[in-house]
């Protein structure tokens, strides 16, 4: 006879019944297991990964700043030498301007003296007028004759070309003639003289 205490057990031999069991078992073990919750980053991990976001952020926004300004100073440097170039042009074309006046008192005066229409000295004193009218011009520019005739001889101002014999050994290594004139632009010197040197010997 069984235990008083021990519990009753009662095992269902229905066919259906043990088939409902079996399929919820099956479908308990199918059952995919709830999702784990994602392990959270301690908070200052994600303080410096924000910071980071952030400049980030700032880094690109400067090296935007920076390529639009290189683009820019392009840009202008490009336009500034266009314009350059343009005063550049206008300036050359207002010195040839300048010049072809002369250049018509030149063809004046070669026209008078194939008419023989002036005496010489006329003729002579005409164009000693346009040699001082294209000098005038070149001031204007800023150009200027060197002085040499009776100046000591300067090697970075003077071209000597050859010596003269002087007879007063004060004009010795005195420029006493000039072949060819020099000229400066300022204080810079385009061209020197091409001179002759006195030479005393005692």
């Amino acid at each position: 006879m069984a235990d008083k205490d021990e519990p009753l057990r009662v095992v269902d031999r229905r066919w259906w019944a043990r088939a409902a069991e079996t399929d919820t078992a099956q479908e308990t073990a199918d059952a995919p297991a709830p999702a784990a919750e994602p392990a959270r980053k301690p908070r200052y991990v994600e303080d410096l990964e924000q910071q980071l976001a952030d400049k980030t952020s700032q880094l690109q926004a400067i090296a935007a700043d920076h390529r639009r300004a290189i683009n820019e100073f392009e840009q202008a440097k490009t336009r500034i030498r266009r314009e350059g170039g343009r005063d550049i042009e206008r300036a050359r074309r207002t010195v040839i301007a300048e010049l072809l006046e002369v250049l018509d008192n030149l063809d004046r005066a070669i026209a008078a003296s194939r008419d023989a229409v002036f005496p010489a000295d006329t003729l002579l004193r005409g164009v000693e007028l346009v040699r001082d009218q294209f000098l005038a011009k070149l001031e204007a520019l800023g150009v200027t004759r060197i002085a040499a005739v009776g100046q000591p001889f300067d090697a970075v101002i003077h071209d000597a070309v050859s010596m003269a014999p002087v007879a007063d050994a004060s004009q010795d290594g005195v420029v006493v003639a000039v072949a060819k004139e020099g000229y400066a632009i300022g204080e810079e010197l385009l061209r020197p003289a091409t001179v002759v040197v006195g030479r005393f010997d005692g």
